[in-house]
């Protein structure tokens, strides 16, 4: 896998997985939509983490600077 995901785009990957996640865990949103954030969450996480989008990939993106 080469990385595609740059530290900006990492870190509002993070911040946005730790809002849904938080809309989830205090209840504002609820039944099965909050599912579908927490699902959500849990993606963008991991692809945080792995530094690396499949979706960037069929798209042709990378925000990554360095050329791996």
């Amino acid at each position: 896998m080469k990385k595609n995901i740059g530290k900006t785009d990492k870190m509002i990957r993070i911040i946005l997985a730790i809002i849904l996640a938080a809309l989830d865990f205090f209840e504002v949103v609820k039944g099965g939509f909050s599912w579908v954030l927490s699902v959500i969450a849990i993606v963008l996480l991991v692809t945080a983490f792995i530094n690396f989008c499949p979706a960037y990939t069929l798209l042709g993106m990378n925000t990554c600077k360095n050329d791996n």
